[in-house]
């Protein structure tokens, strides 16, 4: 009788240790499950941006990895720089605006080519000439794998007479490099190396 208690007892002990066992593993499990949710919960509440839309009611917006919008940011780059530098009409004020715009965007190369332009009377006969220039960006090919960037520019050239219409080929290259954002420079690139590697007349049409 004394023997069977004894084995009773003593199924009883592995029975609370088997208990104990799983007691502790289910906490640790809901505790592990509790942690990663609170982290993800955090992690999807740092994607989100509250915006104080004039001093009104609060916007929600997504936040987004920087490096994943750099491209897009760099071809904009590059395409504004173009649009400024390259679109001119016969007003001297404005052209020296835009080009000043422009000169934020990109080192000393293209000032070069800016004073080599000015020096040479292309500004005074757009103006005299009462010709307006507009370009086209057909499109902007960049090199992300390595660094400076690469990037190279294919655009077209409307030269707007009164008696015709000069259609340009213009193909530019230049390398990119992170730099600071400001009012000037929004998008945080610098041009290095700008050069105008064609420029040609495609076509002439009468007015």
């Amino acid at each position: 009788m004394e023997f069977k208690s004894l084995k009773n007892i003593e199924t009883s002990f592995k029975q609370i240790r088997i208990i104990a066992i799983v007691f502790v593993v289910l906490c640790a499990g809901i505790t592990g499950y509790s942690v990663w949710n609170s982290y993800a919960f955090a992690e999807a509440q740092r994607q989100k941006i509250y915006v104080l839309d004039e001093g009104k009611s609060l916007m929600v917006a997504l936040s987004q990895d920087l490096s994943q919008n750099r491209p897009v940011e760099a071809r904009e780059h590059i395409k504004r720089f173009h649009e400024l530098f390259f679109t001119l009409s016969p007003d001297k004020k404005a052209i020296e605006s835009n080009v000043s715009r422009a000169l934020f965007l990109v080192d000393k190369s293209a000032f070069k080519y800016y004073q080599d332009m000015q020096e040479k009377g292309y500004y005074n006969r757009i103006v005299s000439g009462n010709i307006n220039q507009v370009i086209r960006i057909d499109s902007v090919a960049c090199n992300f794998e390595m660094y400076p960037y690469k990037a190279t520019t294919y655009a077209r050239q409307m030269i707007i007479r009164a008696s015709n219409v000069t259609e340009r080929s213009l193909v530019t290259r230049c390398d990119l490099i992170n730099s600071v954002r400001s009012d000037n420079n929004p998008h945080g690139f610098t041009m290095e190396r700008f050069e105008i590697i064609e420029n040609r007349d495609l076509q002439t049409i009468d007015r």
